[in-house]
């Protein structure tokens, strides 16, 4: 997808869910549009346009389309370098009007932005407020309508003025969408329905339906609305302010007019705005916004740290190392929210699903309205049209084309949280159906730091006399086994006592040291000195030493395993995984020494770059028909495997930007254990859409039968549509609960 013709809208005062996919649709069928993507949830239109000079045309036509589905509704262009993610509806069916109650100083504030108005909440009460004393007006004529023994004319009058007080917006809004030419609308369907109750004398019932209908719109705009801000809430890692450095001096100024190269301060309590390292000071740090970990790190002079992060109780100066747009935070930001735009299949089916569900249904009220008057003897028409009317009021989709998007984006937040970012809500349902899991060793499975793990003294020789003759027959080397030796001998030594020091390529290094003749290489090393020599088994590269013709022992220098590699590979396999595999460039007794003890199902190892992607080719060959094939990278030199792979996952190393950039879900912690953190919330996402669609339909259908039959009225059918659309939604919910 190219950047350059994107263009990404907000569209403030969205809150109709059937708005939402009736815009995304005729979007998407502008010649100019080669891609639209409306995510409800987030009020975020993503367009990719043809040609990049036809985007002031295509925002036009969208205006059009926007105006023509939601006169209410305003469409702004989302500005790149600010990526506050809005809420921005203010209650049930609400606009905020631009201007309204909200600070000028800063740039994004626009319609319907909850984020800058200090009284949104109050607002949001109020409207709430005067919308339960419209329908408690109505409720009590209602009531009285009911109750009392009025005349007739009096009661007809009570519950016509208690229909118009409760649905008088519905029938303007079904009138307008009419001359718009939009037939299969809600509020059209509620007003036939509704009319045609009073048509046949049902009076109460007429009244009750669209009572009942309207405050339950109201409660499922409130749920709506909740569930926004709280996805806002858990993506809330944006800092509001830099205190920038000048002279001896503080200036509080906003994190995109800080420079690379500056200097930022960061008191206790504050959120680190930018990228940068520590220059003064030392404390504790909050990560759990970026990775998912509740234990606080310390980070002291030369650290580096991230936007995002809080600093617990230090005060630190810090050189900023990336400007606010290339930022890790920024683009975890941008990324999270614009996850919408890559739509998985369940999502695709729901709304072609709805778009022939509700013509299809309608039809069905039709003919069920007038064919049994016709052909079964005695059927009486008004029986038939009442049922025909349980029809009309069951037919609105709402509860899956709002719930079922909703729950993947809390999928994707709930995800976040944790330190595992998945850019799509198609990758998200994909980790559903993984079949084969390929790793990569270096970086992925162990630290990619190489590390004395094993010293094998042999004979008399202490730990420390073999450490001690290493280091110094490698203290002039600058190989990185010569350095992870003198990093574990860490103490003071006397390089004028050194004689003869000399390389031997392909061997190792020969010394003279206080008269004896010391070796420190590999094993033919100790072949071509004729020096006998105990076999090193351990995992890793061993440097065997020798000083004076006397084997003194080895010492092991490996990559580390990741504490957590072992555990969570077998977790994968106790999941169901298939096959893991692990793909790697070193050495084969390395790679097969650590792929045994991980339990890998298959070992490649001593691969270049192009032949690991020959190899995973092979595999993809190899999985089940809807089986998924995932490859574990470290998002740097495996970005051709990461990119052929149906998803790759990188290891963030902390916001890495060839990981971020590369992969399909980014685990930022680079611990392999998120692999399964990222699969389980898949699961139970994928669980609670599938709950949500089998509720939603089932309810539906059997209300539809039951009013064929004559067994329901309008009050199960209400319950279908408003109250399944509302406990749907609260449902969704859950999906950003994560454990």
């Amino acid at each position: 997808m190219n950047e350059n013709n994107n263009l990404k809208l907000v569209l403030d005062g969205l809150c109709c869910s059937n708005c939402a996919m009736k815009i995304e649709k005729r979007v998407s069928e502008l010649k100019t549009v080669k891609n639209a993507s409306l995510n409800f949830a987030t009020k975020l239109m993503i367009v990719e346009a043809e040609k990049e000079d036809t985007r002031d045309v295509i925002l036009e036509d969208i205006k059009r389309i926007v105006k023509a589905v939601e006169p209410d509704v305003t469409v702004r262009e989302k500005k790149t370098k600010r990526n506050t993610m809005h809420t921005g509806i203010n209650g049930y069916n609400k606009e905020h009007r631009h201007g309204e109650k909200h600070d000028p100083t800063r740039e994004e504030c626009v319609d319907g932005c909850d984020c800058c108005s200090e009284n949104s909440h109050t607002e949001d009460d109020s409207f709430i407020k005067n919308k339960l004393i419209q329908f408690g007006i109505a409720a009590v004529l209602f009531a009285a309508a009911l109750i009392i023994d009025f005349p007739n004319w009096l009661k007809v009058t009570l519950f016509f003025a208690s229909y118009l007080i409760a649905g008088g917006e519905v029938l303007l809004l079904a009138i307008r969408n009419i001359q718009k030419g939009d037939i299969f609308d809600e509020n059209f369907l509620m007003c036939i329905a509704t009319i045609g109750a009073f048509a046949i004398g049902e009076f109460p019932e007429g009244v009750a339906v669209m009572l009942f209908y309207q405050i339950g719109e109201m409660f499922q705009g409130i749920a709506v609305n909740r569930s926004r801000k709280s996805i806002a809430d858990l993506m809330d890692i944006r800092p509001d302010y830099a205190n920038l450095k000048v002279g001896s001096d503080m200036k509080t100024v906003t994190p995109e007019e800080v420079r690379i190269g500056e200097l930022i301060i960061v008191k206790p309590g504050e959120k680190v705005p930018l990228d940068g390292k520590v220059v003064e000071g030392s404390s504790m740090v909050d990560t759990s916004a970026l990775t998912g970990e509740s234990v606080p790190r310390e980070i002291t002079v030369d650290d580096s740290v991230l936007g995002g992060f809080i600093n617990k109780n230090g005060l630190l100066t810090i050189e900023v190392i990336r400007e606010f747009e290339e930022s890790t935070v920024a683009k975890i930001l941008d990324m999270v929210q614009n996850a919408s735009s890559r739509k998985a299949p369940t999502e695709n089916f729901i709304t072609k699903f709805a778009r022939k569900y509700t013509p299809a249904v309608t039809i069905a009220a039709f003919l069920l309205a007038v064919v049994p008057p016709i052909v079964i003897p005695g059927a009486v028409f008004s029986d038939w049209l009442y049922r025909a009317l349980i029809f009309l009021v069951i037919s609105c989709p709402c509860a899956l084309v709002v719930s079922i998007p909703l729950g993947f984006f809390g999928g994707i937040g709930g995800a976040s949280k944790q330190g595992v970012l998945v850019k799509g809500s198609n990758y998200l349902e994909a980790l559903n159906y993984v079949d084969t899991i390929v790793f990569d060793k270096t970086g992925t499975l162990t630290k990619g730091v190489f590390k004395v793990t094993k010293i094998n003294p042999a004979g008399k020789t202490t730990e420390e006399e073999l450490l001690s003759y290493a280091a110094y027959a490698e203290s002039f080397s600058n190989h990185p086994i010569a350095i992870s030796i003198l990093k574990a001998y860490n103490n003071t030594m006397d390089k004028s006592i050194i004689e003869n020091f000399e390389e031997l390529p392909g061997l190792g290094i020969r010394i003279t040291l206080k008269g004896d003749t010391v070796l420190a290489g590999n094993d033919k090393l100790m072949n071509q000195y004729g020096i006998p020599y105990e076999q090193a088994d351990s995992i890793g590269s061993a440097v065997y030493v020798a000083a004076g013709n006397k084997y003194l022992g080895n010492i092991i220098i490996s990559d580390e395993l990741k504490e957590d590699s072992e555990k969570a590979l077998k977790t994968l396999k106790s999941m169901g995984i298939k096959k893991l595999v692990m793909l790697t460039g070193d050495s084969k007794a390395v790679g097969q020494k650590i792929g045994e003890k991980l339990g890998m199902d298959e070992i490649q190892t001593e691969l270049l770059p192009h032949e690991k992607v020959h190899n995973l080719e092979l595999l993809d060959k190899q999985k089940g028909t809807k089986g998924k094939l995932v490859f574990v990278g470290d998002g740097i030199n495996d970005a051709p495997v990461l990119a052929r792979a149906d998803i790759g996952v990188a290891m963030g190393g902390l916001g890495s930007d060839a990981a971020i950039e590369a992969a399909d879900v980014v685990l930022m912690t680079d611990e392999p254990a998120k692999l399964v953190t990222a699969i389980k919330i898949a699961k139970k996402t994928h669980t609670i859409v599938w709950q949500n669609i089998i509720f939603a339909l089932g309810i539906k259908i059997v209300v539809l039968m039951l009013g064929a039959g004559g067994l329901a009225t309008m009050w199960e059918a209400v319950f279908a549509d408003v109250g399944v659309a509302l406990i749907a939604v609260l449902n969704a919910m859950r999906a950003m609960k994560v454990e």
